[in-house]
C-alpha cells in the first residue's frame, strides 16, 4: 500500500479543526512535497522528518513522497504536524501497521533525533478528539495539559520510536495523568486597611459580576483593592476552567496545569497596544481580555491608556467575545471578563484631597477625565471614591477589616441565589431579564427617574442602577428590591467623574 492517512488537529483561534494527514508514495527521483496551504515551519518539517525517522533506524523511502494536510483551504502552521507526517511516510512505506493509526490523533514536533517536543493549543485538540472518539497521542511534555480533558484517552511519548512500538504493538505508552490542583491562595481582604465604601463596592462586584471603577489620589490602596477581587469570586466551574485554559494554551504564553482552576487576573500596563489588549496579529492570537476569560482584567491608570485601545473595549464588555478579522481568515475568541480601572481624580492626583495640595485648573482636570469616553464609562457599573486614609489607620496594629474568607460567603450566597433565580449573574442579565427580575416597590419607580433626570443618565445605566440593586437586595437576602438598595446603587453612579466635568 502506497497510501496512509493519519489524523491531527489544526490550531484556529481557540478551536482544533481536525486536519487529515494523507502520505502517497510513487515511482520517480526522490523528493518529498507537502501540500494544503503549509506555512513556513510545516514546509520546514520536511528536513525534521527525514532526520527523526532515520535516527529512529527507519528506513526513509527513496521515493517521491506527496503529503497532503486536507482541508486544502485551512491554514497549517508550526511544528504540530511533524508526528502525523513521519507517522504517514513509515505507514505507506510499510514499516507500521497502516490499520492501527485509524484509531488515534497525533500531535507533536519532531527533533533532528526523534525527540518528541511539546506544541501549544493542545486543550482545544484533547477536547475535540474526544468529540471525535478518537485516541490522542502527544508529547510528553504536553501530558499534563492534554489530560484536563477527562473524555478524551491521552497517552504520551517522548519520542518517534516509541509512538511506532505502540502502533506495532511492541510497547504500550502511559497515560497521560492529570495534575492535583493547586490550592494557591491569593491576596487577601484583611490586608486592607480602613476604605469601608470601596470594600463595600468590591464586594457587590463579585456578588453580581460588576464592573468597577475606583477613582483616587495615588498610594490610596487601588491597585491594593482590585488585586482581592480574585479571591471573592466563586470558584470557577469545570467547563469554566476548560474555557479558560484553552485560551492560554493556544495563547504562546503557557498554561500551568496545577493551576488551571484558578481564575484569572490580568494587569496590562497603560502602554500595551490594542492588539495587546484585544488579540490579533497576522496569525491571531488571544489579547489580554481573553486571557481574562472567567476573571478579572485590571487597568491601572485609566486615562494614560490610549484612547483607540480602550474603545475596543466596548463591544466585549456587552457581547463577552471578540471577533479578529483578517484578510486571510477570521478568529474568535471568548472575553466574558470582569473589568475593574483604577484613576487619579486629576493629573496631580490630589483633586478634592483635604489637603488642598491640587493645583491642577479645571481645563486640565476636564481634558484629564474626558480622555475616557462617556460610552465606556457608562458600561462600568460601580464608580467609586477611594480617598486617602489618615496615618492612623495604616498602623500595623490598627484593626483590619474582615478577611476574604468572611466576605466570600455572602458572595457565594447572593451567587447562588441568583443562580436559582435566572441561571446567571446579575450583571449578565439582559433586558427583558433585568425587567422581569428587577422590579422595584411602590414609589421607586419615581426615585430612579429623579435619579436619572437629575444625574443625565442614559438606558444603560438606568438598567445598571437595576441590576446592581437587584445584587445588593440579593447579598441582604431579600426576595425584593427595597428603597435603601436602590439608593445604594444610585449612589455608585458618579455623575461628576464624566467626561467634561469640573474638579470635584
Amino acid at each position: 500500500m502506497n497510501l496512509a492517512l493519519v489524523h491531527g488537529r489544526a490550531r484556529t483561534g481557540v478551536r482544533a479543526p481536525a486536519v487529515r494527514v494523507e502520505v502517497h508514495l510513487s515511482g520517480g527521483l526522490p523528493r518529498m512535497s507537502i501540500v494544503g496551504l503549509p506555512e513556513a515551519a510545516v514546509r520546514e518539517s520536511k528536513d525534521r522528518v527525514r532526520a527523526a525517522i532515520t535516527c529512529a533506524q527507519y528506513e526513509f523511502p527513496a521515493r517521491v513522497i506527496t503529503i497532503n494536510l486536507a482541508p486544502a483551504d485551512l491554514p497549517k502552521e508550526g511544528g504540530r504536524f511533524d508526528l502525523p507526517i513521519a507517522l504517514g511516510i513509515l505507514a505507506a512505506s510499510g514499516q507500521i501497521p497502516l490499520d492501527a493509526l485509524s484509531q488515534y490523533e497525533f500531535l507533536g514536533e519532531l527533533g533532528l533525533t526523534g525527540e518528541l517536543r511539546a506544541v501549544d493549543g493542545v486543550l482545544p485538540a484533547a477536547l475535540a478528539a474526544a468529540d471525535a472518539g478518537r485516541k490522542l497521542v502527544v508529547p510528553a511534555g504536553n501530558g499534563a495539559e492534554a489530560a484536563l480533558a477527562t473524555r478524551v484517552e491521552v497517552s504520551t511519548a517522548r519520542t518517534l520510536l516509541e509512538v511506532c512500538g505502540m502502533l506495532d504493538g511492541r510497547r504500550a505508552l502511559p497515560t497521560a495523568v492529570r495534575l492535583p490542583t493547586s490550592t494557591h491562595s491569593g491576596p487577601d481582604m484583611a490586608d486592607v486597611r480602613g476604605q469601608i465604601q470601596a470594600r463595600r463596592a468590591l464586594e457587590i462586584a463579585a456578588a453580581g459580576g460588576h464592573h468597577l471603577l475606583l477613582v483616587g489620589p495615588p498610594g490610596c490602596g487601588k491597585t491594593l483593592l482590585a488585586s482581592r477581587l480574585p479571591g471573592l469570586l466563586p470558584e470557577a466551574s469545570e467547563d469554566e476552567a476548560l474555557e479558560s485554559a484553552a485560551i492560554a494554551s493556544v495563547s504562546g504564553r503557557g498554561l500551568d496545569p496545577a493551576r488551571w482552576r484558578e481564575r484569572p487576573f490580568r494587569a496590562p500596563h497603560h502602554t500595551a497596544s490594542a492588539v495587546a489588549l484585544v488579540g490579533g496579529g497576522s496569525q491571531p492570537r488571544p489579547g489580554e481580555i481573553s486571557l481574562a476569560h472567567h476573571g478579572v482584567l485590571f487597568l491601572d491608570e485609566l486615562p494614560e491608556w490610549d484612547r483607540r485601545a480602550l474603545e475596543v473595549l466596548r463591544e466585549p464588555l456587552e457581547s463577552g467575545v471578540v471577533t479578529i478579522s483578517r484578510a486571510a481568515r477570521q478568529s474568535e475568541f471568548p472575553a466574558r471578563f470582569q473589568l475593574v480601572a483604577a484613576m487619579n481624580p486629576c493629573p496631580c492626583g490630589w483633586a478634592g484631597d483635604a489637603s488642598g495640595r491640587c493645583r491642577c485648573g479645571v481645563d486640565a482636570i476636564r481634558r484629564y477625565r474626558s480622555r475616557i469616553s462617556g460610552p465606556l464609562l457608562d458600561r462600568i457599573d460601580l464608580h467609586v471614591e477611594v480617598p486617602r486614609l489618615p496615618p492612623a489607620q495604616l498602623r500595623h496594629n490598627a484593626p483590619s477589616g474582615e478577611s476574604s474568607a468572611q466576605v466570600r460567603e455572602r458572595v457565594l450566597r447572593a451567587r447562588a441565589a441568583q443562580q436559582a433565580r435566572g441561571g446567571k449573574a446579575n450583571a449578565r442579565l439582559d433586558q427583558a431579564e433585568t425587567n422581569a427580575t428587577c422590579r422595584l416597590a411602590a414609589g421607586d419607580d419615581a426615585l430612579l427617574e429623579r435619579a436619572v433626570d437629575t444625574l443625565q443618565l442614559t438606558a444603560r445605566s438606568l438598567h445598571r442602577i437595576l441590576r446592581v440593586a437587584r445584587t445588593i437586595a440579593d447579598l441582604d437576602g431579600r426576595t425584593g428590591i427595597e428603597s435603601v438598595h436602590l439608593s445604594e446603587a444610585i449612589g455608585y453612579r458618579r455623575a461628576d467623574w464624566a467626561p467634561g466635568a469640573g474638579a470635584g
